[in-house]
This record gives structure tokens, C-alpha cells and sequence, in this order.
């Protein structure tokens, strides 16, 4: 049988048969967002594939934590993923739980910023405004030098992704914050903001 590319919809039910938690789909949401705001700034021409990867990358969480990024290759094959979709999955994780390097663009910036969306919601949750839309980029760098806050964001990752990338810090907390205002509703970070 030959590979197939998914639909946002398959990706997404895909998604819900692993993973019942609703954080945990609320942060898959969350990385779509931002990977799909990533490629129109960088002017890629497959969006859907980068948004289809920040949706699926965390499949095999929540079932199987012990087998992170490695149990989501057994996961997309079984569902006919390309192999350049697993391969991006499973980069996510190099270094924290498997030996696959992010290779391509798309694959570094998901490694990048999967770690960094969480660190920005809870700088967001704590906010009184409760409100993605007015957050500024040095909210979070005063949060990120807090090393009790968020305790387990691993911002070396975020760092190491920042230098793969060859981008500043600045660039990509504030190009991640305008990804997540994209779907600030749909991820609970509104807050009272109209």
C-alpha cells in the first residue's frame, strides 16, 4: 500500500484515537498553530504539511510516555505517513528521547518551539489579563530567567533549537506568541480581551 498524505481531518482524529487529555490536544492545536504561522514566514510552499507535523508530534504521549517518539513511527506507519511526516515527528525529541536530528527547516523549527509554546502559556495563565493578545515578548524573557517558573520547559532545547535555526531569541518568542494569537480562542488565551 502506498503512502499516503493525511487530511488536517485524519491528522486530527488520528490525534484524538491516542490522546484523550484535553491539555494535550489543546497544545497539539497550539503547535499547529505556530508551525503553520513558521512556514508562511518563511514562505513555504507545503503549509499543510508543517501544520498536519505540529499537529500529530506529540501522538504517542499520552498512551505511550515511556516510548515517546519512538512508539509515534509504529503509530504512522501503521497509518500510511510518509516518511518525511515521521521523520519530522520523531525530531521533536532528539537528544531528550531519541537520536533523530532535525534536518530540515520545518523539522528544526518544531523542535524549537514545541517546549517554548508551553513556557508562553503558562507566562499567559498567570497574567491577569489571562490573554495571549496582549503579551510582550519581555513578559516571557522575564518569566524564562525564573528557573522555578515552568519548571519543566526545557529551555536549553529551546535554546539549542534557537542556534540550529540561526534565529534570535526576540524573533522566535514573538513569532511564536503571533502564531498562538492566531487561535488564542481556540486555546483558551483570550482571556477578557475582546
Amino acid at each position: 500500500m502506498g503512502k499516503t498524505i493525511p487530511t488536517r481531518q485524519e491528522a486530527y482524529e488520528l490525534l484524538k484515537k491516542y490522546n484523550k487529555n484535553d491539555s494535550l490536544i489543546i497544545h497539539a492545536l497550539t503547535v499547529e498553530a505556530v508551525m503553520l504561522h513558521f512556514a508562511e514566514l518563511l514562505g513555504e510552499s507545503d503549509r499543510k504539511k508543517w501544520g498536519i507535523i505540529g499537529l500529530i508530534h506529540d501522538i504517542d504521549y499520552e498512551m505511550y510516555p515511556e516510548e515517546h517518539c519512538k512508539k509515534a513511527r509504529e503509530i504512522l506507519e501503521e497509518n500510511n505517513y510518509p516518511e518525511e511526516y515521521i521523520h519530522a515527528v520523531q525530531s521533536h525529541g532528539w537528544g531528550i528521547c531519541v537520536d533523530v536530528e532535525p534536518v530540515e527547516t520545518m523539522e528544526k523549527v518544531l523542535y524549537t518551539i514545541d517546549e517554548l509554546t508551553g513556557l508562553i502559556t503558562a507566562t499567559v495563565l498567570l497574567r491577569p489579563s489571562k490573554s495571549i493578545l496582549d503579551l510582550e515578548i519581555k513578559s516571557v524573557k522575564k518569566k524564562w530567567k525564573q528557573k522555578g517558573f515552568a519548571a519543566g520547559v526545557n529551555r536549553e532545547v529551546i535554546e539549542k533549537g534557537a542556534g540550529i535555526l540561526g534565529m534570535d531569541m526576540d524573533t522566535i518568542i514573538g513569532e511564536t506568541i503571533k502564531g498562538m494569537q492566531k487561535v488564542a480562542e481556540d486555546i483558551g488565551l483570550k482571556g477578557a480581551e475582546a
